[in-house]
């Protein structure tokens, strides 16, 4: 028991505990023949058992859909930085493109839960999609929420939000790699805070990086 409560402490301190991963055994021999990977904007969902005074539920949605755009950027962008380091076995289509086919497409934010995954990287014409899932029990106070005004000081930083990320393939649209991570306290205070620490704690099980 007492071992229990200090691993609990230990993970409330560092602010993110237990990653869980998940490859399909069959990565290994398709890994190899994908050169272009798109990033989706992430499913955000903000849980909150009452609205503060004055935000309704379209000012949540709007966040929501704020915010999975903003992580999309936020992940192509620690794509690109090791990019440039030779890091990786693929190459990341450029988000604007990305979005800009899903617009042509007719595909809204919402849209997008509504494809599979092999339909959508026929759409953008890529051999395999990095998507993922945050969930926050508030909302966090960064840009997105001072555009909407009031959500600002109503809830204050998030208790903790849990995110995963994915790849699914393109030609049967299988899910082939996934991490999941929970952030507490400090680290999900700000979108940008979040996505460094997923990705820096993901990055190094990312199946794409140079051995």
């Amino acid at each position: 028991m007492k071992k229990l409560i200090l691993f609990a402490l230990i993970c409330f301190t560092l602010g993110s505990c237990g990653p869980q991963i998940y490859q399909a055994p069959s990565f290994s021999q398709v890994k190899d023949t994908h050169k272009v990977v798109a990033v989706l904007p992430f499913e955000v969902t903000i849980e909150s058992r009452r609205l503060p005074k004055g935000v309704t539920a379209d000012m949540v949605q709007d966040q929501q859909r704020d915010y999975g755009y903003g992580i999309q950027s936020d992940v192509y962008g620690y794509f690109l930085k090791e990019m440039s380091k030779n890091k990786y076995t693929v190459n990341f289509q450029d988000v604007s493109k990305t979005n800009a086919l899903l617009n042509d497409a007719g595909l809204s934010y919402d849209d997008l839960r509504l494809k599979s995954k092999d339909e959508i990287c026929q759409l953008l014409g890529v051999d395999a999609v990095v998507s993922g899932k945050t969930i926050m029990s508030k909302p966090m106070s960064d840009g997105a929420a001072i555009a909407v005004g009031l959500l600002v000081g109503a809830w204050g930083n998030t208790n903790s939000v849990n995110t995963t990320i994915t790849v699914h393939e393109g030609k049967a649209g299988d899910l082939m790699w996934k991490y999941d991570y929970q952030a507490s306290g400090s680290v999900g205070s700000s979108r940008q805070s979040l996505t460094n620490a997923l990705m820096k704690n993901s990055s190094k099980k990312f199946p794409y990086k140079r051995s």
